[in-house]
């Protein structure tokens, strides 16, 4: 299939319009000159306002409290939090996180190389018309308090229009990156959402499935119930996914311990307000090979939105059933109702994504230079999304690539990139 460039719901262009028209006014350029940014590196001090901007649909989940703290809880970057008020109001928070290389300092999002989208945390009345005087600012006083201790900031995996909205960030300097991400918006109900993607031929591969799965002795779709049930089911991903990585002579991006401890610690945190941060379902077979587990997804809720962070099948046992493809007919079944409204693969580009999906969400990274050696940071950045966007379009190259790095992978930790 063609690259496609879906945006998922475009920016009007009344609003366009009303910003361009506004977007000179001495009322807006006067409003970014009175932005204050100042840098924090304690999550607790900022939690009361980071909890109520992370309310809003436009903010990725990635970008929440609890998923953050996780991820700082199990690893040891220092966090460098940006606020940016106006008066006593926080009007946006960047959560960063700061990595040292064998060569560059990286201020990045927290928890990067498992987010699906980044967004940051704006104020739900954070005026957008004034983003071209903010991206100035944003650059000069980053440089001015960042340089001393990180040479670049990149902010990954952002999408520039999302929920009805330009990005006020949208006029920094970017590069769009080599994935994109997947979704399938939810409809009224099931039968409407199949509609959208040839619901023949899917209840047809559904019935199929089944069919070879009641001739072993047939199976039970279950959600865990309990954090030991996440947990157990979480450690049991983990091992499928690194048999499936060895087999593919893959590197495994789980396999690190602070990788495996993050989602733990996600794993253990219940249902909350408007959605939970990790659910645990599986499919379960009955028969000869009662209570074994053939296929996982994880999924994150937040509001109308419910991302797939990852999956994982058992190919020693009903392969020809395809299990994995079962398991997601039964998650976009079961996500209707409850205000769900769009259903996404994340980030990657895949046959089944392509399969399931109808809209293509493409994504930039932002990339601030704040030092000398931060501009060559800058240009290797730009320069390895563009490889390897190239390389993915030679499949030889691409596999020889991932081979290369599954050898670099050591025994104790991941490869340099968690990322493709």
């Amino acid at each position: 299939m063609a690259d496609v460039d879906f945006n998922i719901m475009p920016v009007t262009e009344a609003r366009r319009r009303v910003w361009h028209a506004r977007r000179e006014g001495t009322q807006d350029i006067a409003a970014a000159r009175d932005l204050k940014l100042t840098i924090h590196v304690s999550m607790e001090a900022l939690e009361a306002d980071w909890r109520m901007l992370e309310a809003s649909s436009a903010v990725s989940l990635h970008q929440g409290f609890d998923w953050c703290a996780a991820w700082a809880a199990t690893h040891g970057n220092q966090l460098l939090l940006v606020r940016g008020s106006i008066g006593q109001k926080t009007m946006f928070i960047l959560p960063l996180e700061l990595v040292r290389g064998r060569l560059f300092r990286t201020a990045r999002f927290i928890g990067s190389p498992h987010s699906n989208m980044n967004t940051g945390l704006f104020a739900a009345d954070f005026d957008p018309i004034t983003c071209e005087q903010l991206a100035a600012g944003l650059i000069a006083d980053l440089s001015a308090k960042l340089s001393r201790v990180a040479d670049i900031v990149t902010l990954e995996k952002m999408p520039f229009d999302w929920h009805g909205t330009r990005h006020p960030l949208a006029s920094l300097p970017a590069v769009r990156n080599q994935n994109a991400s997947f979704q399938l918006p939810l409809l009224a109900n099931f039968e409407a959402t199949l509609a959208q993607i040839n619901a023949k031929r899917r209840r047809k591969k559904f019935r199929i499935s089944e069919r070879r799965l009641e001739a072993l002795g047939g199976y039970d779709y279950v959600v865990a119930a309990s954090t030991d049930e996440r947990l157990a089911m979480l450690d049991l991903f983990f091992e499928q996914k690194a048999a499936r990585f060895k087999a593919l002579g893959l590197p495994n991006v789980f396999q690190d311990g602070e990788t495996q401890a993050f989602f733990r610690t996600l794993a253990a945190i219940g249902p909350i307000a408007d959605g939970q941060p990790l659910e645990l379902h599986g499919i379960r077979l009955r028969g000869e090979h009662e209570g074994r587990i053939v296929a996982i997804a994880a999924l994150s809720r937040k509001g109308d939105h419910v991302i797939c962070q990852f999956g994982s099948i058992d190919e020693t046992i009903a392969a020809d059933a395809s299990p994995g493809e079962l398991l997601f007919y039964h998650l976009i079944r079961n996500s209707h109702g409850g205000g769900s409204a769009l259903f996404d693969f994340g980030i990657g580009d895949q046959a089944y994504k392509r399969s399931w999906c109808t809209v293509e969400t493409p994504l930039r990274d932002i990339v601030l230079p704040l030092t000398l050696r931060g501009r060559l940071a800058a240009w290797s950045h730009r320069s390895a999304v563009w490889l390897k966007a190239e390389i993915k379009k030679n499949k030889q190259a691409y596999a020889f690539l991932q081979r290369l790095r599954q050898r670099r992978q050591t025994p104790g930790g991941q490869s340099e990139s968690g990322e493709d």
